[in-house]
């Protein structure tokens, strides 16, 4: 598998020229990567003019991913989010979006700035992070609207590894001509797995994809995927549409991170994902024989029920840090190790170690509080745009939600910009430490 964005850049690199073009440290810096990143200087093509060597990269992942084409991000999945929203939307009469309520912060805000109206597909029973969608469920819900939404929206896997039924939502979806759209930004392996996997290999028609999250690619670099469903998307409507949600100044260093990554799907991803599958699984079975509830899950996820063992999920991932893990997901319940293949065996035998010692916590069982669906009581737009103050919890009660209040990781709102605050709100907000939540003057 050839690279060319990064036979392009180390051959500028030795060319020994003379940068009198940006960035400013003209290729020399304390960080020892300065030499690999340029600008879109000649030769190096340009994002989102692509007709070089980056596209030439994105066509060799488009068919390693069997896409109908691929674009890079160097903005991570939140551009690609912004970017399917405003495609479904530019190839239909409706604004509506039909979504299920655990999609990403960034979906709000791409929802915003384009108008969007979005109507959610309901947890029941409530869940922050988890939303199943059965397919009768979205039979349903689209049948209850009064006409047919620009889209179907779903993230799978979600920030606890659960997965959709993608490929019978797109059955639905497609039955009535909806595009159905999936976040994947943690799923960008799936379709190297030994049974293929991911929601293009299910239907999707458009779906983007965290590189960094899973494959060894820089912090920030995505992928965009065009499915091969009912939406029509033209390349240069998708590239126009990251542009939209996109710097002017993509990280050369992510792009040339992802040209690299085509030679690691193309000559070693499915055997070490074959291996590294088998590893997790082992482990999770461990782990379960020492008596830790593990949750069903996307393969490359382990996601540990905290409290059914008497522990905080957050106090078990301080245990983990003082022996040398970091988790990627703590909260009351759960905790969440992300591995790849480039995790050691080591690594994995630390974690068994470690959980073992830790034993059963002294922890009282306890509930998550649940949530009624609040009331919309403006648009999404024009309550996060409008004025805004930020006050305590407490004080947000009765109150219409102005940004939502969230941190990243899970970047799941538990309010919707819009949305009245209410007293089972302000719950859930103190369960998972928001002590402030910003709200519309």
């Amino acid at each position: 598998m050839k690279t060319p964005l990064c036979d392009f850049v180390a051959a500028y690199e030795q060319s020994g020229a003379a940068r009198l073009h940006m960035p400013g440290h003209k290729g020399r810096g304390p960080l020892g990567c300065e030499g690999r990143d340029i600008t879109e200087i000649a030769g190096a093509d340009s994002l989102y003019e692509a007709g070089g060597v980056i596209a030439k990269s994105e066509r060799s992942a488009a068919a390693l991913f069997g896409a109908r084409a691929t674009f890079y991000s160097a903005g991570g999945s939140s551009q690609c989010v912004g970017a399917m929203l405003c495609l479904a939307l530019q190839q239909s009469d409706s604004r509506v979006v039909l979504a299920a309520r655990n999609a990403h912060k960034s979906f709000l805000h791409a929802a915003a700035l384009l108008d969007a109206d979005v109507r959610w597909l309901w947890p029941e029973p409530y869940s922050l992070l988890h939303c199943p969608v059965t397919p009768a469920a979205l039979e349903a819900a689209l049948a209850a609207l009064p006409e047919a939404p620009a889209a179907v929206y779903i993230t799978s896997p979600d920030y606890l590894g659960n997965l959709q039924p993608v490929a019978r939502l797109a059955e639905v979806c497609h039955a009535r001509g909806v595009p159905l759209l999936v976040d994947n930004a943690h799923g960008a392996y799936l379709h190297f797995l030994p049974v293929p996997a991911h929601p293009l290999d299910e239907g999707a028609d458009l779906c983007c994809d965290s590189a960094h999250k899973t494959l060894p690619v820089l912090t920030g670099g995505a992928y965009l995927h065009l499915g091969r469903g009912v939406l029509d998307v033209e390349a240069g409507q998708a590239r126009a549409a990251l542009a939209l949600f996109g710097s002017t100044s993509p990280s050369y260093l992510i792009l040339q991170s992802l040209d690299a990554c085509n030679r690691y799907l193309a000559d070693e991803a499915k055997p070490r994902l074959a291996a590294c599958v088998k590893a997790v699984e082992a482990l999770k079975a461990d782990l379960e024989a020492q008596g830790w509830a593990v949750a069903e899950s996307e393969p490359l996820k382990v996601t540990i029920h905290a409290s059914k063992r008497g522990w905080r999920g957050d106090a078990l991932a301080d245990v983990l840090r003082r022996g040398g893990v970091e988790c990627e997901y703590a909260d009351p319940d759960d905790l969440v190790l992300m591995v790849s293949p480039q995790n050691t065996p080591g690594e994995l035998d630390r974690v068994r170690a470690l959980l073992a010692r830790a034993g059963r916590g002294s922890d009282a069982p306890r509930t998550p509080p649940r949530m009624a669906r609040p009331r919309q009581a403006m648009p999404i737009r024009a309550a996060l745009l409008a004025p805004a103050e930020e006050v305590p919890v407490e004080a947000a009660v009765g109150r219409v939600c102005a940004a939502p209040t969230v941190g990243c990781p899970p970047a799941v709102p538990v309010v919707v910009s819009g949305e009245v605050i209410g007293a089972d709100a302000a719950d859930v907000f103190r369960y998972y430490g928001i002590e402030k939540v910003r709200v519309v003057r």
